[in-house]
């Protein structure tokens, strides 16, 4: 019989998922345009509102639907086969390995100072272990993520008291009380962008949707897991971020790709500054395994309602879909050889920003076609959630691909190949329309 992954499991997934190279990378890009403490915290609490909107409305769209498979299985629901194909093929290149490539190089980045080789050598090796890891089954997999999850907790909460018991170190004196201008700053475009970063850290809000027909009693654990996973992060992240900002001035920060790095560097020295790279590489593994964890499961969905796709569905004696994880692994290694950690950020932003509004907004349907008995989980606040999450990440999109209009196309580009191979594979009596 196959093993479920418990709630505790589930939790550590979106945990895990959510805080990972967001967190500790894009506050240096932050800081340019948003010089005060408190546009920036007020930034983060933003995306923590808007990461809260989607989980509580994605719960109730993926405890009626019950099945693994995340976007692909609720737009291709609810919506349309082929664009809920489309969702899933932007998941599999974009969304879980474009993401752990992104944290791969991370961990790279994080572990050079201590190891005598390349960073990109690093970052390939980390995927490959992790998927290995994975290859052996739930039980194996899932004892790693919590183990891994426990020690990056661990080591934040550290990081966010630390500042406090290290007397010899000149802090940064910013003030996280609003300011003149705050207010300016917090409309102009500048933040819009930020929140592109932001949105990125707090992608994995929605991890365990992908899981939930491998979630023991997911009626009752998906919710939870969600929305708990969410809120803890959401808290982590506003107390992390202060810590930063108390402990580094604004130009220590402006530009790099290592805030950990920086600060704990700060606080400790270089000696010990060396040893915490360490840990926080080891730390980020476990959002790289969180990632292993449910992109697969994109594909075995895949596999299963498209014939000419079933061998991602194919399963070894593990009851791991292993093509899945290999091809995931693969495609991963090939995009931290060609790509800089900046620019898959943005890539994976905005295309998965895409998918996430339009799968919140399938909930207006799923409230017309499914009768309240089918619906276990309801939105609190109804139809508050959705709106919210849809009006941030629609301005964010306006605003970011104003700004920079190759970042859309280049999301069309992926997007219109999988549309083609929808035409390819799709079985001639599947149906056009939701039921």
């Amino acid at each position: 019989m196959e093993k479920k992954y418990s709630l505790a499991v589930g939790i550590a997934l979106v945990i895990a998922n959510m805080v990972g190279t967001g967190v500790f990378t894009s506050l240096g890009y932050q800081v340019g345009p948003l010089p005060s403490g408190f546009a920036i915290l007020s930034l983060w609490l933003v995306g923590g509102v808007v990461a809260l909107s989607g989980a509580l409305t994605y719960a109730e769209v993926a405890t009626t639907l019950k099945r693994s498979g995340g976007e692909y299985l609720y737009l291709g629901t609810v919506m349309h086969p082929a664009l809920g194909f489309v969702a899933g093929w932007v998941s599999m290149l974009v969304g879980f390995a474009g993401a752990i490539s992104a944290v791969a190089l991370a961990i790279g980045e994080y572990s050079h100072v201590i190891l005598p080789f390349d960073s990109t050598i690093t970052a390939v090796l980390s995927i490959a272990l992790v998927s290995a890891i994975h290859w052996f089954g739930v039980r194996t997999g899932g004892i790693a993520q919590t183990i891994l999850t426990t020690l990056k907790i661990s080591l934040i909460l550290f990081f966010c008291i630390a500042p406090f018991f290290v007397s010899s170190v000149s802090l940064s004196g910013i003030s996280f009380w609003p300011q003149p201008g705050d207010g300016a700053l917090m409309a102009s475009a500048g933040f819009a962008v930020s929140l592109v970063y932001v949105v990125y850290a707090y992608t994995g809000w929605n991890a365990a949707a992908y899981i939930a027909g491998n979630l023991e009693n997911p009626v009752r654990n998906l919710p939870r897991s969600l929305i708990t996973g969410t809120c803890v992060v959401v808290v982590i992240y506003l107390l992390l971020n202060a810590m930063f900002l108390y402990t580094a001035r604004f130009d220590e920060l402006a530009g790099q790709n290592d805030i950990g790095n920086v600060v704990a560097y700060k606080l400790f020295g270089p000696t010990a500054g060396a040893l915490f790279s360490a840990l926080f590489s080891i730390a980020l593994l476990s959002t790289l395994s969180a990632m292993t964890i449910a992109g697969p499961r994109v594909f075995e969905a895949m596999g299963e309602d498209y014939p000419a796709m079933k061998w991602f569905a194919a399963k070894n004696r593990y009851h791991m879909p292993f093509l899945a994880i290999a091809t995931q692994a693969g495609w991963a290694i090939f995009l931290v050889l060609v790509s800089s950690f900046k620019e898959i950020i943005q890539y994976i932003s905005i295309s998965l920003s895409i998918f996430s509004m339009l799968t919140v907004l399938s909930i207006f349907w799923v409230r017309q076609r499914y009768p309240a008995a089918a619906r276990p989980f309801t939105v609190p606040l109804y139809p508050l959630p959705p709106i919210v999450f849809t009006v941030c990440t629609g301005w964010m999109i306006y605003y970011v691909t104003s700004d920079d209009p190759r970042i859309i196309l280049y999301s069309l580009a992926t997007m219109i190949p999988g549309l083609l191979v929808y035409f390819a594979v799709r079985p001639k009596n599947q149906p056009t329309s939701p039921p």
